[in-house]
């Protein structure tokens, strides 16, 4: 089964390399990301084995811009009829059809590996489509009862995190940190000190359990975990006023 419960109203879907995810909330179905192109497909799929429609897919949430993550968006648009949300940074690039800034590989030879083979190979555009509603920073979308929106630059400028604060708090993370070989760093970054900014403002939220765009999701004292490894911030962060962005 492509679609794996990571808690109750919260899916992962393997797309090799990379993960989406599919949020259930009473008014239809949130994706989270939508991997590389061609995946449309196999998130489809994967929602029909969950025992709903694609006609239930309300809304695409897309971290950031890069091809593994809104390479799909446009395809899954034109099939379900959701609407996109995006930050608002690389919500211009998606509709522009652009994929890509500059990155530098993290410190380390895995890292600078993965940036020779993955950043030459990368495209750098996707197919354009509209990006109907922007957020940032603090925003809480009406989805699954409340859906906290982050901003998290470093990795991209415009990459978002979700706190889903059901099930004891659940981190979508995107591409702030990674866990193919355990919580670390993303290979890749536009502004590594960026990104370990954003970690730490990650690291003063509560959630019990997180899950990543690329690598296996942690279920149980996520939150304490990333505080070892990166010093929050001094107050939560992400805590905003519900808006009705997502439509």
């Amino acid at each position: 089964m492509a679609a794996t419960i990571i808690v109750p109203g919260l899916w992962e879907v393997s797309l090799g390399f990379v993960n989406a995810f599919v949020l259930e909330s009473p008014d239809g179905l949130a994706v989270i990301d939508t991997g590389i192109a061609g995946s449309a497909g196999k998130i489809l799929q994967a929602v029909k084995e969950m025992g709903r429609e694609p006609t239930e897919v309300r809304h695409l949430l897309v971290t950031h811009c890069h091809s593994d993550h809104a390479g799909s968006v446009a395809e899954l648009k034109r099939l379900t009829g959701a609407s996109v949300t995006m930050h608002p940074a690389d919500a211009a690039l998606v509709r522009a059809g652009k994929a890509l800034r500059p990155l530098k590989p993290t410190p380390g030879l895995i890292n600078a590996l993965v940036c020779r083979l993955m950043v030459a190979s990368a495209p750098t555009e996707v197919e354009a489509t509209e990006v109907e509603h922007e957020v940032d920073d603090g925003d809480i979308l009406p989805i699954a009862g409340g859906l906290h929106v982050v901003h998290v630059p470093g990795h991209c400028a415009g990459q978002l995190a979700f706190l889903w604060p059901e099930q004891g708090g659940v981190l979508i993370a995107a591409d702030a940190a990674a866990n193919v070989f355990g919580l670390a760093l993303s290979p890749l970054y536009e502004d590594l000190a960026e990104g370990q900014r954003s970690l730490a403002k990650l690291a003063a939220l509560e959630f019990e359990a997180a899950c990543f765009g690329h690598g296996k999701p942690i279920k149980r004292d996520a939150a304490a975990r990333f505080r070892k490894k990166w010093r929050p911030n001094s107050a939560p962060v992400g805590q905003g006023q519900a808006t009705t962005h997502a439509g």
